[in-house]
């Protein structure tokens, strides 16, 4: 192993961590047999460290314009041309806010509309099971499937490694390669339609190879990313907007003036069909959705012009502006999105009910606290019976570099209003308790294999950074908070563990608002053994 020895390892400083990895997975695994966890371990090996991301950022970007052209050359490696994909029928959505669950209703509602079709879902992130990201017919595809699909791509990828651009990397990075072997596990199972979600912005993400979509859609392009992400909102548009394909249907939601500017300008510089813009129906208004949420609505709008749109250009409907088919009411009925805006009953602990949201911007988060702070979810039908009856936990974690002041003064505003819109206490405190913990998922300090990142600085996670600050700004917010109410811990389970101490303690039944990160909610669903439950409810 002489090109690891310390006298050549200054010359590889600047080589991923993951290209050291490749030779010793490919020599000791060929041996025995390959299990999910080698799959995961190998895939885990391919993300980017806090450093790596930072310089991204700190670049602009700049190394864009590369992606397609680097995502294109991944897949021949694969053995497929770029042509080959448009035999998935695919739906693309793109958007800042709700794409997820925009995808998740169309899925949903195809399922329904045609019940012999075999139907692909790729998302992201997950929850709990990298596998979750890939989907047929609404079930993630099993350990044995996603390990059967992995290493073929690994081995195909690592078998042809010699990159024709110097500027492409050996192997694709974490999300890359997934995007890869989405495209393969359903050209492989020959689905019949596939809804894809973009995984960042929409002209250079790796889901954007596709030559002939079947429609696309953009869902609502959220003014607070223009600070997190720092870009303009006409930037954000015109990224979201390179989705658009000639003589594809185009398809958008209400959006900001500016940025609709840019939306209708990219849809004829790029030629696409037809842009319609969808409003809010009122047949979709009126429904009991499967995901809760007047924000919702929207995105149940927009799934249901997909899914028409998508089934028109294939002849297979016909359709009615008058009505909503009994298919589709259906599949908005029965709906699900699991870690958005997601009530979970305990199964284990007898009065907690967590209440799971992965909002992560201030408009998401101030749709979290709409439907958290109403009466039927945190709060009782009658006011008077809101004394005290229950204990309010909120458990909070957000991404390094976003605001958290700024989300938890969110979340205390929110909740004022929606306290006197319902004529409840606004002076009381809202929350009894608030835990700020890492997201690393176990009290030994290791994540489960699936949540493993390395996207957040081992000196943040050492000494507790983000969550520090949170609680100092939490104090600053509310000075009379009691501070030994305010819990900054370094794990998930050590957070679960808390609320246990909580309960052994009292009769009350305790709400546990869990949100500020989708990986925090896979965590607290994971650490306190509600996947039974909360993934398929």
């Amino acid at each position: 192993m002489l090109w690891l020895s310390r006298k050549s390892a200054p010359s590889l400083r600047s080589i991923p961590f993951h290209q050291f990895l490749l030779p010793i997975f490919s020599l000791t695994r060929y041996m025995s047999t390959r299990t999910y966890q080698d799959a995961v371990e190998h895939l885990n090996s391919l993300q980017s460290n806090a450093a790596s991301l930072e310089a991204v950022r700190a670049s602009g970007g700049r190394s864009s314009q590369f992606a397609i052209p680097e995502m294109i050359e991944y897949l021949e490696r694969v053995g497929y041309q770029p042509h080959a994909l448009n035999s998935l029928n695919v739906i693309h959505i793109t958007g800042t806010k709700g794409k997820g669950s925009t995808s998740a209703f169309t899925d949903s509602i195809l399922r329904n509309a045609q019940p012999g079709w075999k139907i692909g879902l790729y998302t992201s992130p997950h929850l709990v099971a990298v596998r979750e990201r890939i989907r047929i017919n609404g079930a993630p595809v099993s350990e044995e499937i996603f390990t059967k699909y992995f290493f073929e791509v690994w081995d195909k990828l690592f078998a042809n490694n010699l990159p024709k651009a110097p500027t492409t990397p050996p192997m694709p990075g974490y999300f890359r390669f997934l995007t890869l072997m989405a495209y393969h596990v359903f050209l492989k199972e020959r689905v019949d339609a596939t809804i894809l979600e973009v995984g960042v912005g929409g002209t250079y993400d790796s889901t954007n190879i596709v030559p002939r979509p079947i429609v696309t859609g953009i869902t609502a392009l959220g003014i607070d990313h223009v600070a997190v992400l720092g870009k303009t909102i006409e930037e954000i548009a015109w990224q979201k907007s390179g989705i658009y394909k000639e003589g594809v249907p185009a398809l958008t939601v209400v959006q900001p003036q500016n940025a609709m500017q840019v939306i209708e300008s990219r849809a004829k510089e790029l030629k696409a069909k037809d842009l319609k813009v969808v409003s809010e129906t009122t047949y979709v208004a009126g429904l009991p959705l499967g995901l809760a949420g007047g924000h919702q609505v929207q995105n149940a709008s927009l799934a249901v012009e997909l899914a028409h749109t998508f089934l028109d250009e294939r002849s297979k409907h016909d359709r009615s502006e008058t009505y909503l088919p009994d298919s589709f009411r259906e599949g908005l009925i029965s709906a699900k999105w699991p870690g958005r805006c997601q009530s979970v009953p305990d199964p284990r602990r007898s009065g907690i009910t967590w209440f799971l949201d992965g909002a992560h911007t201030l408009e998401s988060l101030d749709c979290c606290m709409q439907w958290f702070v109403t009466p039927g979810t945190a709060l009782s039908e009658q006011p008077y019976k809101d004394s005290k009856v229950v204990r309010r936990v909120l458990i909070f974690n957000c991404t390094s570099g976003r605001s958290g002041s700024g989300f938890l003064r969110q979340i205390r505003e929110t909740a004022r209003l929606r306290l006197s819109l319902y004529k409840r206490d606004i002076d009381a405190e809202f929350f009894d308790h608030v835990i700020f913990c890492t997201n690393v998922t176990y009290a030994d300090g290791h994540f489960k294999g699936d949540l493993t990142t390395k996207a957040i600085a081992d000196d943040d996670l050492a000494h507790l950074t983000t969550q520090k600050a949170l609680a100092t700004a939490w104090i600053e917010l509310s000075p009379s908070f009691s501070s030994s109410n305010i819990h900054v811990l370094p794990s998930v389970e050590h957070a679960v563990r808390t609320l246990e101490v909580f309960q052994d303690n009292s009769d009350i039944p305790v709400q546990v608002l869990v949100t500020g990160s989708l990986h925090l909610v896979g965590g607290v669903i994971e650490a306190a053994g509600l996947s039974d439950v909360a993934l398929t409810s």
